[in-house]
């Protein structure tokens, strides 16, 4: 879907912004942090190259007149239009993509990764990616490689059916490839993963540089997500090689990566991100659009925000909240945030959990509030029970509305709290439990706790500063003096090498 909007602001700064299930076709905190840059930025130029799951969703947001055009990759509907290529272009790619999974199934090989997939996106940008890894030779290819001798994925008796799943999955993954790779400006991915791959392909092709912000550490949560999926280990071994090198190769080649705590600062050091590469930069708010939230309810109440998903690990807070009733057998438990698409299993399961504690009575899940500074002074205390996060915008926006809160030690949780409130291991019903006891039961430690939390954002956490700072990366990234950070490709043979097949 391509969606043409303003006029283009002449001899302004171009910057063409990488999403994945985010801005601007959802709400949520890495889509209201994008929609504040964008705001915030008048007089610079903004594209959107969004990936998404259909294709079909509908814009989430009233895009300001600087936002020119809207691109969205949808991985899951149609596939990108092409056909395979032939000859002696179907054997350079057959070679690169033999490449490309030695380097992720095997240590000794991970050096072909980028070379490899800088030719998989030059075939995908001529139209022959896709078409060709929905095809037999990619299935050949692969059973190929995992069957080589000394990889340990061979010792798990790789099956045609895990080929095929295997490769069905990269096939998805790599479809960000097919976009239109920025030619100019800077190109800012505000995740990792398969949303840097037009940024990737940009810097390779026209030499723009690439700045990437991570929110969650992209890697850690498909490391999480991947524990319980329905795949086998030798499909696993695929896709979770992927991101891992796709995360050390983003991390490598950034013009200059910008986590928004010292958490993901570590974990991108340890993924191979120099440290002078790397350079903090706090997400931040508007104290004047969260003032604080007033009166509190008169049922003491635990208030919840975000969307309805397994990373937030609402099962957790619902059998604290149990534990908490059993103390206070008046107090609610109320939660403000949709359910995305495909996760109703999971809200279900939360509904479910709830009645089979005895709880559906107290715990009410409210869906998508208009204004959500009335989620936060719905409760006596704001809760955060996630077992990933970055810098999170709930947690500030409640601590600028001034309510004391009960978070979980996660990402950048400790370093925007402070002592400003109580926070707990993550996956811990008792230890949350007992947070929420002592200051439900502590009206003034509450009060004391939401004054400072309210001036610690004041004093640290603004907006102001936040796109103040950013503005200055994009010109410092976009001046001319800089570089192209073009890498060379070495000649490949052209024919495939190995046992592939025709």
């Amino acid at each position: 879907m391509h969606v043409p909007h303003g006029a283009r602001h002449s001899g302004a700064a171009r910057v063409t912004l990488l999403t994945e299930g985010t801005y601007p076709h959802s709400h949520g905190g890495v889509s209201v942090w994008c929609d504040q840059l964008v705001q915030g930025m008048p007089d610079l130029d903004f594209d959107v190259i969004a990936v998404t799951g259909t294709g079909r969703e509908p814009l989430a947001w009233e895009l300001p007149a600087q936002v020119a055009r809207v691109r969205s990759v949808p991985l899951w509907g149609d596939p990108p239009a092409g056909r395979p290529p032939r000859g002696r272009a179907r054997n350079r790619l057959a070679c690169a993509y033999e490449e490309f999974l030695a380097a992720l199934l095997d240590p000794r090989a991970e050096g072909g990764f980028g070379p490899a997939l800088y030719t998989m996106a030059r075939a995908a940008a001529d139209g022959g990616l896709s078409p060709f890894l929905r095809g037999d030779r990619a299935i050949a290819v692969l059973t190929s490689v995992w069957n080589r001798p000394g990889l340990a994925v061979r010792e798990a008796g790789p099956t045609l059916h895990d080929a095929l799943t295997a490769t069905a999955l990269l096939e998805h993954a790599l479809r960000p490839l097919a976009a239109p790779a920025p030619d100019k400006g800077v190109a800012h991915a505000v995740s990792g993963g398969v949303a840097v791959l037009p940024g990737l392909a940009a810097l390779d092709r026209h030499g723009v540089p690439l700045l990437l912000t991570e929110h969650g550490v992209y890697l850690r949560e498909r490391y999480l997500g991947h524990r319980t999926a329905p795949y086998r280990w030798p499909v696993k071994a695929v896709v979770l090689g992927f991101f891992r090198l796709l995360a050390e190769e983003t991390y490598r080649r950034a013009a200059l990566i910008t986590p928004g705590n010292r958490y993901n600062r570590l974990w991108e050091e340890e993924g191979g991100a120099a440290p002078e590469s790397i350079r903090t930069v706090y997400n931040g708010v508007d104290p004047a659009a969260f003032p604080a939230a007033g009166p509190e309810p008169e049922d003491l109440t635990l208030s919840w925000a975000g969307r309805v998903d397994p990373i937030k690990d609402l099962e957790t807070l619902i059998r604290a909240f149990a534990l908490v009733r059993a103390e206070l057998p008046g107090c609610r438990l109320r939660l403000f945030g949709g359910t995305p698409r495909g996760g109703e299993a999971y809200r279900e399961r939360c509904e479910a959990l709830a009645a089979e504690l005895g709880h559906a009575d107290a715990v009410t899940f409210e869906g998508r509030v208009d204004d959500i500074r009335d989620a936060y002074a719905a409760g006596n205390v704001v809760m955060l029970s996630s077992i990933s996060e970055g810098f999170p915008f709930t947690l500030i926006e409640a601590m600028s509305c001034g309510r004391a809160t009960v978070s979980t030690d996660v990402g950048g949780v400790r370093e925007a709290v402070g002592d400003t409130g109580l926070v707990v291991p993550p996956r811990d019903p008792g230890s949350m439990a007992s947070a929420a006891l002592r200051l439900l039961g502590d009206p003034e430690r509450r009060r004391a706790m939401g004054e400072a939390a309210r001036l610690r954002v004041i004093e640290q956490f603004t907006l102001r500063r936040t796109i103040d700072t950013f503005r200055s990366i994009y010109l410092e990234l976009a001046a001319p003096a800089r570089e192209p950070a073009a890498i060379p490709v070495p000649p490949r043979p052209l024919a495939p090498v190995g046992t592939v097949a025709g």
